[in-house]
């Protein structure tokens, strides 16, 4: 089993292990939501994932134009994880609520029409929006 947490532990994850997907996203939305540069997943199927705590809801809409449910904790203000309509049956979970250094690369690179110059993901299937399979250069 994989933990991820909040800042302050009130809101918590139970993984069941490696995830089916792990992508590094560098849309607007992420890059507000993270306050990074990019943001980075790993996604789970619903059910697998148990959750203790009582999360606060956010929810936008995605360039998709479907909605994103993003939950944070109330205290700390640390977003866990989200949900998309365009995923229903998936969780995402911020990688770095993980907090270990060895969890695996993202194989994916999206919305890179914003993303930062100076950033480089190797190793990485590149496309310029959302899984729409246009590659970059």
């Amino acid at each position: 089993m994989i933990d991820a947490r909040c800042s302050c532990g009130a809101l918590a994850l139970s993984l069941p292990g490696p995830p089916q997907l792990v992508v590094a996203c560098h849309c607007l939305d992420c890059q507000r939501r993270t306050g990074a540069p990019f943001g980075v997943g790993a996604f789970y199927p619903a059910e697998t994932v148990t959750i203790s705590g009582t999360p606060k809801e956010y929810v936008r809409t995605a360039a998709s134009g479907g909605k994103v449910r993003s939950y944070f904790c109330p205290d700390c203000g640390s977003t866990v994880y989200w949900q998309a309509d365009n995923l229903p049956a998936m969780i995402g979970v911020a990688v770095g609520a993980i907090a270990d250094p060895d969890f695996q690369a993202p194989i994916r690179s999206v919305f890179e029409q914003s993303k930062h110059g100076w950033v480089e993901m190797s190793g990485a299937e590149h496309f310029q929006q959302g899984s729409v399979a246009t590659r970059s250069a």
